[in-house]
C-alpha cells in the first residue's frame, strides 16, 4: 500500500501571524498617509483620478484570461491626459477680506493722530503733574481735529504726534462733555490728510467695523470687528453718554479719540468707551452726531441745544406699567425738573411721564432726545404727559441748555 503524503499543515504559527500583522500594518500606515497626510499637499486634481480596480483572481487550475485585442486595422482609443494643475497660490496671498482692511488702513491711518496731554491734579499732597495719552481724527486739512472731551480735559499742555512721527502742539477749540466730543487745532506748514466722514444712520448690525487708534500709548494700532449693535446708552462718571454705536472691534484705553471706520474708508464713529473686564464690547459716537458737533464747536465753541430741563428717571414698558399702576405702557419718566428751565416754566412735575412730543409717541430716553434736538432755540413743542392717570398737553418753549445744566 502506497504511503499517503502527509496533510499540509495550517499557516498559523508564529511566523505567519508576524507577517499577517506586518502587512496589515503596512496597509493602515498607506491608508492613514493617503488619506490625511497626502491630501493636504497633493493638488485636487491629481486626487480626483478614477482608481484602476484589481483584477479578480480565477478559480484554481482556471488559465487567466486572454486579454482583449482590438480589431485588426484599428486603433485603440486615446486617452485623455489629466488636466494641468494650475500652479500653487504663492505665500502670503491676501484673501479679497483683508485687502479691504489693508486699503482702508492705508486710506484711513494718515488721518488718525495721537494726542498726549498734561493737566495739574489736586491731591491730598498737593498739586502734581498727570500724563495721559489718547487718539484723534483730523477731519480738515487745515489741523482741525475730533477727539474726546475726556481725552483733553483738563489739559494743561497737548501734544499731537502725526502718523509720519511729526509733533504739534494742540489747542482747544470747544468741547462738549453732554457728548464726550472735543475739537482741538494745530498749526502745521501743509495741508494734513483728513478723513472722511460716513453717514451713520444707514449702519447695519453685522457690517465690518475697523478701530484706528493709539492703545496704551503704543502708537498707531488697528483692530477689526463688526457693528455689534446701535443705539446704545452708557454711563460714565456723572454722565449718561447716548445712542452710541456698540462694536466688536477692540477698543482699549488710549484708542479714545480714534476713529471707527467701515469698509469704504469712511468714519462712521468716534471711538469712546469701553466696559471694563469685558472682552469685544467697545463704543463709538455715530459720525452723525460728530459732525453737527463738530461743526457748531468750530463755528461758536460750544455746542447749541434745545433745552427741556428735565431729569430722565426710567422708562415704562408694560410690564413696569402693570407692576406700579401707571396707567400707560411707554414714556420716559420725570425724575425731576430744574428751576428755572422750560419744564418748570410750563408745570411739568416730578413723577409726570412723557409719552410723546408734538404727536411723536416716545418710548425712551432716546426717542424723546431725538425729538428734542432736532428742535430750534425759541420753538415750542408740545409735550404728552401722563399724571396721575390723566392724559395733559403740555405746551413748552424750548431755550438754549445752560452749561452748568445736567
Amino acid at each position: 500500500m502506497a504511503t499517503q503524503p502527509p496533510a499540509p499543515r495550517l499557516r498559523g504559527g508564529p511566523g505567519y501571524s508576524a507577517t499577517v500583522m506586518l502587512v496589515l500594518a503596512v496597509v493602515s500606515a498607506g491608508a492613514v498617509l493617503g488619506g490625511i497626510v497626502l491630501p493636504q499637499y497633493v493638488h485636487p486634481v491629481f486626487q480626483a483620478q478614477p482608481v484602476v480596480p484589481a483584477p479578480v483572481p480565477s478559480a484554481p487550475g482556471t488559465p487567466p484570461p486572454a486579454a482583449t485585442q482590438p480589431p485588426a486595422g484599428t486603433r485603440p482609443p486615446a486617452v485623455a491626459a489629466p488636466p494641468a494643475a494650475p500652479a500653487p497660490s504663492p505665500s502670503g496671498t491676501l484673501t479679497p477680506d483683508e485687502r479691504v482692511v489693508i486699503n482702508v488702513v492705508k486710506m484711513v491711518r494718515p488721518a488718525v493722530v495721537n494726542i498726549n496731554t498734561e493737566s495739574q491734579v489736586q491731591t491730598m499732597f498737593g498739586v502734581f503733574p498727570a500724563q495721559g495719552a489718547g487718539s484723534g481724527v483730523i477731519v480738515r486739512p487745515n489741523g482741525y481735529i475730533v477727539t474726546n472731551n475726556h481725552v483733553v480735559q483738563g489739559a494743561t499742555t497737548i501734544k499731537v504726534t502725526l502718523a509720519d512721527g511729526k509733533e504739534l502742539t494742540g489747542k482747544v477749540v470747544g468741547t462738549d462733555a453732554f457728548a464726550d466730543l472735543a475739537v482741538i487745532k494745530v498749526d502745521a506748514p501743509a495741508p494734513l490728510p483728513a478723513a472722511a466722514l460716513g453717514t451713520s444712520g444707514a449702519l447695519q448690525v453685522g457690517q465690518l467695523a475697523i478701530a484706528i487708534g493709539n492703545p496704551f500709548g503704543l502708537g498707531s494700532t488697528v483692530t477689526t470687528g463688526v457693528v455689534s449693535a446701535l443705539n446704545r446708552n452708557v454711563q460714565l462718571p456723572n454722565l449718561i453718554v447716548e445712542n452710541l454705536i456698540q462694536t466688536s472691534a477692540a477698543i482699549n484705553p488710549g484708542n479714545s479719540g480714534g476713529a471707527l471706520v467701515d469698509s469704504a474708508g469712511r468714519v462712521i464713529g468716534i471711538n469712546t468707551a469701553i466696559i471694563q473686564n469685558a472682552q469685544g464690547i467697545g463704543f463709538a459716537i455715530p459720525s452723525d452726531v460728530a459732525r453737527v458737533e463738530m461743526e457748531q464747536l468750530i463755528a461758536h465753541g460750544r455746542v447749541i441745544r434745545p433745552w427741556v430741563g428735565v431729569d430722565y428717571g426710567g422708562e415704562v414698558d408694560s410690564q413696569v406699567s402693570q407692576a406700579y399702576n401707571l396707567g400707560t405702557d411707554h414714556g420716559v419718566v420725570v425724575r425731576g425738573v430744574e428751576s428755572s428751565s422750560p419744564a418748570a416754566k410750563a408745570g411739568i412735575q416730578a413723577g409726570d411721564i412723557v409719552t410723546g412730543v408734538n404727536g411723536a409717541r416716545v418710548d425712551n430716553w432716546n426717542d424723546f432726545v431725538r425729538e428734542i434736538v432736532t428742535k430750534k432755540i425759541g420753538e415750542t413743542v408740545t409735550l404728552t404727559i401722563m399724571r396721575n392717570h390723566a392724559t395733559r398737553q403740555i405746551p413748552v418753549t424750548l431755550t438754549e441748555r445752560p452749561a452748568d445744566s445736567h
